[in-house]
């Protein structure tokens, strides 16, 4: 039976450290700020940006939030971005994912100063994960290889296959992944593939990113394998995992279906907003 991945643990050490940065700030006089711009009333949004307040509270991070109405002139988001952009209080500002049908989340992203991209998707900040610079990386993959670093699963040479190609998550991780000091040996796998367990059955690390409920059952999996659900879906509001919870049976390790990778995509978010801030400073 698999031993657990979890990433409140793991959230747990990433943040203290972020609260003892926060309080050297705080020291010389400068507090670190976090934006939100959420768009729209979904529910699910509306609770990971609560929860992002809240973990703000606890480090000693100033909080801002910009709600849009869902009917509201697709502009205001722009306007938004540029506010957090112009706002000195704020050192790293996100707009969550998805946004209402209207809305182009892309090219509200465009407009963002890259230097407060918290959640590091600007393309200018993917450019940098390429070359290996530095600057904010993506929240959800970062934590994922946080989570994996923090229980000693050696990733170098590893075959990890990663289900989903999508720009938040999927294809970041696998970059992420083949990087150096990471050194892992990727496939990316899109959710479209006709035989995913063809693929699935030879990996020792599996991280789906697809978002759909039971994408990867037991008989994709390896005996001893790693799996790693990052990607998720909601039904009314429970939870449900790309990884059907049988894994756990085959797996050496597995994320739980709740508390695995939300809450080290949170304190990822909350480093990279303190990174952010260190450097104005």
């Amino acid at each position: 039976m698999a031993q657990f991945l979890s990433g409140a643990e793991v959230a747990e050490a990433v943040l203290a450290d972020v609260a003892e940065r926060a309080a050297q700030l705080a020291d010389r006089g400068i507090t670190p700020g976090l934006g939100t711009i959420l768009v729209g009333d979904d529910g699910p949004s509306a609770s990971y940006v609560r929860k992002k307040h809240e973990t703000c509270e606890q480090v000693g991070v100033k909080s801002f939030h910009i709600g849009i109405d869902a009917a509201a002139d697709p502009a205001e988001l722009t306007k938004a971005v540029l506010e957090f952009n112009n706002n000195p209080e704020v050192d790293g500002f996100i707009i969550q994912h998805p946004t209402p049908e209207g809305f182009d989340f892309n090219a509200a992203l465009m407009q963002m100063n890259p230097d407060k991209d918290g959640d590091g998707l600007h393309p200018v900040n993917l450019g940098r994960l390429v070359l290996q610079q530095p600057g904010p990386r993506p929240a959800t993959p970062a934590g994922i290889l946080q989570m994996l670093d923090h229980y000693n699963i050696d990733l170098a040479g590893k075959h990890v296959v990663v289900v989903g190609r999508g720009p938040t998550l999927g294809r970041p991780m696998a970059l992420m992944l083949a990087n150096k000091g990471v050194d892992a040996a990727v496939t990316v796998v899109h959710s479209r593939v006709s035989d995913i367990a063809s693929f699935t059955k030879q990996a020792d690390v599996i991280v789906s990113a697809v978002g759909r409920q039971n994408t990867i059952k037991p008989e994709m999996v390896k005996d001893g394998a790693v799996v790693v659900s990052g990607g998720i879906s909601w039904e009314g509001k429970k939870l449900l995992p790309d990884v059907d919870e049988l894994v756990a049976e085959k797996a050496s390790w597995i994320t739980p279906r709740l508390g695995g990778v939300g809450p080290t995509t949170v304190a990822m978010l909350l480093r990279n907003t303190i990174e952010a801030a260190e450097a104005s400073a």
